[in-house]
């Protein structure tokens, strides 16, 4: 178990408010930026990674961008075409899931 900076496994404030809020309880990155077990803080509350796991994007369901803060695949789809210059979705891009949860 390792600590981690929440700015490199959370790239924006929108994603670390989220989860705070708990609306936000998993993050898909194109690398792994963590390991099971390691943690973060954000402003002072701890949170756990639970599972790392490898997926591609076709794997991808509406539950994981209700998890990742979104309503819905079709808006998670819209918002990495925004955030990310020359992204083209293809289902067989392979991502890396990052679980975590607070630390009560």
């Amino acid at each position: 178990m390792a600590t981690i900076d929440a700015d490199d496994l959370l790239p924006n404030e929108r994603m670390r408010r989220g989860a705070q809020d708990g609306q936000i309880t998993q993050i898909h990155r194109g690398d792994q930026y963590a390991e099971e077990g390691d943690q973060f803080e954000v402003d002072g509350e701890s949170f756990e990674v639970v599972e790392v796991s490898e997926r591609t994007l076709g794997d991808l369901t509406d539950e994981d961008a209700r998890a990742e803060g979104m309503a819905d695949l079709e808006e998670y789809r819209e918002i990495l075409n925004r955030a990310h210059e020359n992204f083209e979705w293809c289902d067989d891009s392979e991502v890396v899931r990052h679980r975590f949860e607070k630390v009560e």
